[in-house]
């Protein structure tokens, strides 16, 4: 269920970059009227609103901010990197123990 609702939010900001970077908003001055088309883009435009990826001027038109995107771009990937070396480790260790515990090395 977890990994359903990260797919969807996944696909939700693909969908919002998209969107930004075929009307080439990523100035002021070429800022789009933006609508979220569902609840997950909702959540998914406040977020990056909330991380300064996305500005709003005072008509209400938005731009993607280049710089603020790549640093939470890196980010997330520096997040997804360190859980993957945490999950080998401990996939390791688990191996390691177990294979002592076949072995004999270590009682159970």
């Amino acid at each position: 269920m977890a990994s359903a609702a990260a797919a969807l939010a996944a696909r939700a900001r693909r969908e919002i970059q998209h969107r930004f970077f075929a009307a080439d908003a990523v100035r002021p001055d070429r800022a789009i009227a933006f609508a979220p088309a569902n609840g997950y883009e909702e959540r998914q435009f406040a977020r990056l609103r909330d991380q300064g990826v996305i500005h709003e001027d005072t008509s209400g038109r938005c731009w993607l901010d280049l710089p603020a995107y790549d640093i939470a771009l890196r980010a997330r990937h520096q997040r997804v990197r360190l859980a993957l070396i945490a999950l080998a480790v401990l996939a390791g260790a688990y191996a390691a123990i177990a294979g002592a515990i076949a072995v004999g090395l270590i009682a159970r």
